[in-house]
């Protein structure tokens, strides 16, 4: 939506602006400002009707034409969630039906729309510039900005105009940002905060079992992977990628590191997307013997040594680095980890300047292709996921399952396009970690999302 006011935390948009259609906490696509929506057989119109009597925070009126507007400028400005349909026309045919019309069919555009990115606002921004408009932002939401502290704190307060009946319960919400993780914990035990997001794995049991605190989890739309840049000499090869996957004991270090709150992975997919071949997919399990000979096949059979990047400050990480770092000593790979400040990490592997590194990746909606394009498309704004992986079988695959309807066929298309990942390894696939909420016993109805936002509509408070 905006820059500035994403720039804390992208989530807090989502109070104050909403889509035509939402997911819900299973992931299920589900209608929200539109009432109902229809998809034409030859997946190029898509017709949405809005619900009656829909009101902005400042009481105006919701009309077709204010989607009309919010649409196209969200294809004009683009931004991290762009919309990635051709788009051929956005109309208005009344006020409370909207018509898209795209070039090409596009499987994956319902679920796109999703996104908060694409939330509804007041046409021409309601006759003020667009930076007054964000100053000061009028959306559908259950809460209205109240005051932003753009280096820290949100303050909303209830939208009385809000479309669901009796909804939100709580009068305000204060978005506090808590950088250590510790202060965050103390700051929930105390009462001091009743909620607090990206709860780390470690505390998970002591606040579910605290006095006066518990914790509301959910599955995640993450991946947390280890990445090689396959430009590098050593990772260019695939034998070396396989030989690394092999040696490494993934449910072991999943089962050491993550207390029971996330699942081994197999593919690049988490459980939660459709598509994810979790099941049937072969991956290349922990075998030291095989990864021996498969370092044989290599330009290197008597190993070698290289670097593993690791952003500094996440103990977990730190632990998968040296897990990683024992198992390539197996093999005769000497892996030196280098640990630096999150910034610098984040600028060295925008430049491809690493030969290995540890991050995740995240699905933004409940679609395959939004992990999928972002790590695979070596034309894409990630070049894979800054891997640089380029398969031209894999790149046909990703545009064929866009264009594909959903059902058994674009389920056989993932289903090969994920094999070919996992036998050519541009990344490792560690774990599928769950969303941890901490919570003060005392606070009913909060609902966690698979993408980490937090819905607090339903929330009630206990006095």
């Amino acid at each position: 939506m905006h820059n500035q006011i994403t720039s804390n935390n992208a989530f807090a948009i989502d109070k104050v602006f909403e889509p035509l259609v939402a997911f819900d906490n299973k992931g299920e696509i589900v209608d929200w400002l539109a009432k109902s929506h229809n998809i034409s057989d030859d997946g190029l119109t898509y017709t949405f009707v809005l619900r009656d009597g829909l009101k902005f925070s400042n009481g105006t009126d919701v009309t077709a034409e204010d989607a009309v507007f919010s649409l196209e400028r969200h294809l004009k400005v683009g931004g991290p969630l762009a919309i990635s349909a051709k788009v051929d026309t956005v109309k208005a045919t009344d006020s409370h039906t909207l018509v898209i019309t795209l070039k090409e069919p596009y499987t994956p555009f319902i679920s796109e729309l999703s996104n908060f990115s694409n939330g509804i606002i007041p046409n021409n921004f309601g006759g003020v510039t667009e930076e007054e408009f964000f100053k000061k932002p009028v959306g559908t939401g259950p809460f209205v900005v109240e005051q932003w502290d753009p280096a820290g704190d949100v303050t909303f307060t209830k939208n009385t105009h809000y479309w669901q009946e009796g909804k939100p319960s709580v009068d305000k919400l204060v978005y506090k940002l808590i950088e250590d993780d510790s202060q965050a914990i103390n700051q929930l035990k105390a009462g001091e905060v009743d909620a607090i997001e990206s709860l780390a794995l470690q505390n998970a049991d002591e606040i579910k079992n605290g006095a006066d605190t518990t914790v509301v989890t959910n599955g995640s739309w993450v991946t947390e992977q280890l990445f090689f840049n396959t430009l590098d000499k050593h990772f260019s090869d695939v034998h070396v990628r396989r030989a690394l996957a092999l040696a490494l004991d993934r449910d072991g270090l999943t089962k050491a590191l993550t207390f029971g709150y996330a699942q081994t992975a197999n593919s690049l997919l988490p459980t939660t997307i459709p598509y994810n071949s979790n099941d049937t997919l072969k991956a290349l399990n922990f075998d030291v013997n095989a990864a021996k000979a498969e370092l044989a096949k290599s330009a290197f059979p008597d190993g070698f040594t290289t670097k593993l990047l690791v952003a500094s400050g996440n103990s977990t990480r730190a632990q998968e680095a040296q897990i990683i770092q024992a198992a390539g000593k197996q093999i005769g790979i000497n892996i030196e980890i280098e640990s630096i400040e999150l910034a610098t990490f984040r600028e060295r592997f925008f430049a491809y300047d690493f030969a290995a590194m540890l991050n995740s990746g995240q699905a933004d909606s409940p679609e395959a292709n939004s992990i999928v394009a972002f790590q695979t498309d070596p034309d894409g704004f990630s070049k894979s996921y800054w891997t640089h992986y380029t398969n031209d079988e894999v790149t046909k695959l990703l545009y064929k399952g866009q264009q594909t309807p959903d059902g058994d066929g674009r389920a056989e298309i993932y289903s090969k396009l994920l094999q070919t990942l996992a036998d050519e390894v541009p990344y490792i696939p560690l774990y599928y970690p769950d969303i941890l909420i901490g919570v003060r016993s005392s606070v009913d109805g909060i609902v966690v999302l698979p993408n980490g936002s937090v819905r607090f509509e339903d929330v009630r408070i206990q006095k």
